[in-house]
């Protein structure tokens, strides 16, 4: 210690002899002002310990918190929302498995409606059809006999037309008759 007293002891007369001289020099390596910058240095030091240790750290750790906070409860937030958009997405297909189900259903049934529907029609329209076909055979059935009852005139006329042509003399009513039935 005794040589740094020494070292101080000359660089304050060669301070004093400088100052002497009129060249400032520099108030930093001056020994009789290092007390004085020692005690600011210190107050210095001390103040920005105090500001950095209570106001600036604090400050910085609580954001830094408030962020690591925020983040986790984006991240938490996240989570359930994408757990709530599985369970909607499941919800919505087993929705639609259940309506392509009920849809399937909805078109079987719509197709055996339509079949038994047209199934009623058919059988209307045939038993129509059928009516109309007996009245017809019924129509047809009377012209027959109808007609039929008029051949034996037409064909008794015939006769007696031919053999009156053939032979020269008219054939009676009743060799015609006899002779029509003798053959039927």
């Amino acid at each position: 210690m005794s040589a740094l007293v020494l070292l101080a002891a000359e660089a304050a007369a060669s301070a004093s002899g400088a100052g002497d001289s009129g060249s400032g020099g520099l108030p930093q390596f001056d020994l009789a002002k290092w007390p004085g910058q020692m005690v600011w240095m210190l107050i210095v030091f001390g103040v920005m310990l105090f500001l950095f240790a209570k106001v600036f750290v604090p400050r910085v750790g609580g954001t830094i918190s408030d962020r690591e906070d925020r983040i986790a409860g984006d991240i938490g937030d996240a989570r359930r929302l994408k757990d709530q958009a599985d369970q909607q997405a499941a919800t919505a297909a087993s929705e639609m498995v259940a309506a392509r189900s009920s849809a399937h259903k909805l078109a079987i049934d719509a197709k055996a409606k339509a079949a038994a529907d047209t199934a009623a029609q058919e059988a209307v329209e045939e038993a129509r059809l059928n009516e109309t076909l007996a009245k017809a055979e019924t129509r047809i059935g009377a012209a027959r006999d109808q007609a039929m009852s008029h051949v034996r005139d037409i064909a008794s006329e015939t006769a007696q037309a031919i053999v009156a042509h053939l032979t020269g003399r008219e054939a009676s009513a009743a060799e015609v008759k006899s002779a029509l039935s003798g053959q039927a």
